[in-house]
């Protein structure tokens, strides 16, 4: 197992992932700024702060529910990143990059709890 959650590559490609929404949304119309922006941005720094708030809990069944909300959290993104293609704030091509940056993710969190659901050690080591 990672050391840190920051050694987690699933981490760090949700990081990666946020800094391309912050980029992204930050053309969005000011009118979105508490909106539509505000709602892509929460759920992209959701993904990566819950496998980090999980990793620290300290016991596989509280990484793995902080995992799956995690999971939860990619597809909160996806379905905002399809919505600001809808309205014209995003091209296809880069909804459909995003989406699939995020369709990664979200298979390597299902992967990780998997992983978590074995039986092993009940401390997660860091």
């Amino acid at each position: 197992m990672a050391k840190s959650f920051r050694d987690l590559k699933v981490w760090n490609l949700a990081i990666d992932l946020t800094m391309l929404i912050y980029a992204l949304s930050a053309d969005f119309p000011k009118s979105e700024i508490y909106g539509l922006s505000s709602q892509m941005r929460r759920a992209a720094v959701s993904i990566a702060s819950n496998i980090a708030e999980g990793s620290a809990r300290g016991t596989k069944k509280d990484f793995k529910q902080f995992v799956m909300i995690a999971r939860g959290s990619t597809c909160e993104l996806q379905t905002q990143l399809l919505i600001a293609g809808r309205l014209g704030f995003a091209s296809e091509q880069t909804v459909e990059e995003l989406i699939g940056k995020a369709n990664e993710i979200a298979s390597m969190l299902s992967g990780l709890s998997k992983y978590l659901s074995e039986p092993r050690t009940k401390k997660i080591e860091h």
